[in-house]
Order: C-alpha cells, then sequence, then structure tokens
C-alpha cells in the first residue's frame, strides 16, 4: 500500500488495452488507484480522452512513461505500482523487459498471452527472481487461458474425487478472434523448434509435486459420446496451464490429466478446422507467406461493438473419477475482445485487492487466485455451471 497506484495498465492505445480501460472505469471500485501507461503520450491523451466521454472523472487519470527499449523507464513504472497489467504483444517480441522489472521490484504482473515459449522463458528466467521478491506474475489472463484453467478448478471441485481424475475441456466459439492472437500464433508456428527447445528447457528445471502427477495428454481426433460432438485436438498454451494448476494444487488429485479440443456439431466442420490450421502452421514455415497474411489482418483493430455484441464462447468439461463423471459448462459473450479485456481486468483487481493465497513467482490464475477470481468473474456476468 505503499506505492502510488494499485493498477497501472500498459497499452491501452491498443484495441483490447482500450477495451481493458473502458472496463476498469465502469468496474473498479471506488478509490483504485491507476493509471494508463505507454511511450506515446498523445496517445494515452487520446485515450484518456475518450474515457472521459464516458466518465467526466477520467480527465484526471494520471499518465506514465513506459518504454520497452528504455528500462529505467520501466523501473520507475513498476516500483510506483502494485499491479502491472500488459496488453502488448506479441509478448515474445514486446514483453521481457517489463516482466522482468516487475520480477526485480516485487511488482505483481498480469497479461493475455497465449505464447507458451514466452511463458516457458519467463519461467527460466524471471520465476527466481519473482519468488525471492514475492511477486506474481500470471499469464494469459484473458480467454487463453482463464475460462479453461478456473472452468478445471471449477469441475475438479464440483467431481470431488479422492483418486486419478481425467478432464477433457471442449471450445467452441462464434466470435472473431484478435489480431494480436493472430500475429502471436503464427510467430509460435514459425518457431516451433525453438518452442519444443524451450518446453523441454523447462521441464529439466521445474520441480515436481512429490507423490503426485499432473500433464496434458494430447488427445486424437473423435467423436465425443456425451457431449454429443466432433473434437479436434487444440494445440495452445490452455492444456499446459491447467495441467500446471493440477501441480500445483493437490485438491486436483494424485494423478490428474487433462485433454484439450475444439468441438463442432458435424465431422465436415472438424476436418474442415484441422486442415485449415494444418495450412496454417505450413504458411509459417514460408517467411514470404508468413508476411502475407500478418499483412492482411493487422493488429491493434477488432469488430466493432455490434458485431461483438452477438459473439459468443463455451467450455464444456467433462471429468471423471471414481467411478462418477461430472459436466460443467463455461460460457460467456465475445471471447476475444469484450471477455478477454473482463478476464484481464478482474485478475489485475483480484491481485490488488482481495486476499488470495500466499503465492510467488509464474503462478497460474488457479494458483494464484482460485475461487476469489471465480467469483469476480460469476458476478461480471460469465458463467460456471453443472450441467444435467
Amino acid at each position: 500500500m505503499t506505492r502510488e497506484y494499485d493498477v497501472v495498465l500498459v497499452g491501452a492505445t491498443g484495441f483490447t488495452g482500450g477495451l481493458t480501460a473502458e472496463y476498469l472505469l465502469r468496474h473498479a471500485p471506488a478509490g483504485l488507484r491507476w493509471a494508463l501507461a505507454g511511450r506515446n503520450r498523445e496517445k494515452l491523451e487520446a485515450v484518456r480522452g475518450r474515457l472521459a466521454d464516458l466518465d467526466p472523472a477520467a480527465a484526471d487519470l494520471p499518465l506514465l512513461h513506459a518504454d520497452t527499449t528504455d528500462p529505467g523507464s520501466l523501473a520507475d513504472l513498476v516500483a510506483a505500482t502494485r499491479v502491472v497489467i500488459t496488453t502488448v504483444g506479441p509478448y515474445l517480441e514486446h514483453g521481457g523487459a517489463l516482466v522482468a522489472a516487475c520480477a526485480e521490484a516485487g511488482t505483481d504482473y498480469v497479461d493475455l498471452t497465449g505464447e507458451p515459449e514466452f511463458v516457458d522463458r519467463t519461467y527460466l528466467e524471471h520465476h527466481a527472481t519473482a519468488q525471492r521478491t514475492g511477486a506474481r506474475l500470471v499469464h494469459a489472463c484473458g480467454f487463453d487461458s482463464v475460462p479453461h484453467d478456473l472452468g478445471a478448478l471449477y469441475t475438479v471441485q464440483q467431481l470431488a474425487a479422492t483418486g486419478p481424475v481425467r478432464l477433457r475441456g471442449v471450445v467452441r466459439s462464434g466470435a472473431t478472434f484478435s489480431g494480436g492472437t493472430f500475429h502471436s500464433a503464427l510467430g509460435q508456428f514459425s518457431r516451433a523448434r525453438r518452442m519444443r527447445a524451450a518446453m523441454q528447457e523447462r521441464r529439466r528445471a521445474e520441480p515436481r509435486p512429490e507423490g503426485r502427477r499432473s500433464r496434458a495428454v494430447s488427445g486424437k481426433p473423435h467423436r465425443d459420446p456425451l457431449l454429443g460432438y466432433w473434437l479436434v485436438p487444440l494445440p495452445t498454451i490452455d492444456p499446459f496451464v491447467v495441467a500446471r494448476s493440477g501441480a500445483a494444487l493437490a485438491s486436483y488429485g494424485p494423478d490428474f490429466s487433462y485433454s484439450h479440443y475444439a468441438g463442432t456439431k458435424t465431422l465436415r466442420y472438424a476436418a474442415g478446422g484441422a486442415a485449415a490450421a494444418v495450412a496454417m502452421f505450413g504458411a509459417a514455415q514460408v517467411p514470404p507467406l508468413r508476411r502475407l497474411l500478418l499483412g492482411r489482418i493487422p493488429q491493434g483493430e477488432g469488430p466493432d461493438e455490434r458485431r461483438r455484441s452477438k459473439s459468443w464462447f463455451t467450455v464444456d468439461f467433462v471429468g471423471e473419477g471414481d467411478g462418477r463423471t461430472v459436466h460443467t459448462r463455461v460460457s460467456g459473450g465475445d471471447p476475444g475482445y469484450d471477455e478477454t479485456a473482463k478476464m484481464l481486468a478482474e485478475s489485475a483487481l483480484c491481485l490488488a485487492l482481495d486476499d488470495n493465497p500466499p503465492t510467488a513467482g509464474q503462478v497460474t490464475t488457479a494458483q494464484a487466485m482460485g475461487d476469489n477470481l471465480l467469483s469476480r468473474l460469476q458476478a461480471a456476468g460469465i458463467r460456471f455451471q453443472t450441467v444435467d
């Protein structure tokens, strides 16, 4: 509480960052000390002006200087706040200096990355420092991976098994995902060898839970008899995040496994989605094609409010353990923008204001905030329910 600010948002001049700023303006509790930060003062003033049109009190919102190429500016920034939110990606390209500064200063950090290599490199380079200083480094606080991580936690709680637990998550969505997500995904595909190397290096360095195990299991395409969907494995960061929560929390049982899928109603759509993913991976390996795709879908832009209002997502979970089966569902509105801004902002507020479990280092949302964040998101309109 000796620091000047509770929360500072870096990246408000981007599309998702702007939505996050609007969410904080509308939903932050009275008295929250928050500010916007970036390297372009003029753009920050324009964002503040838009916020002031929504609420005149925003005209006094502090604007701070932060430049990822200027370590001194980042050190000053993180020393002034308890929590940093950043929406500036791709994180592998733009995120390292800020997370390093937070780890060194003992400042809590949240982002919305879905880049496994960035997360693994952050663990290898900054986890030990953050443990020493008390910083909580919480990645993937948007659609990657909050519904999956907290949905898995919720399902494990409903199942309440004492023996091995097998869990699968099935994602369905009617939405347009962000240009930032697309750029990050292509970037990761183009670095597949380095991504695997970082993952293997982390596995060698990261301690395993004693007397228990938790793992992400790559499933196979098949038709789910309970849900009635055709399932295609999703090669995202989400199953790794869920497995890390399972390793950190004894409530997941002695032997926990998680598989992650996209679900479609027909085999034709499942086959088409798999073919598109393979084609995108192949294109990412060819620099001219990769540049062409990146140029067609710019970052920092997104659909208008009317289009977002029609978007939706569901994540169905099927948990099996102790001879029982539990079916749960997480659902909400536009996943790539509105709900991501909500999840990110509520994660930061949860770290800043709630009585969370004592943790430090690189931690997951379930590990760092658990039931507190689950309650916040339910109150904010994201549904967690048990399906009969």
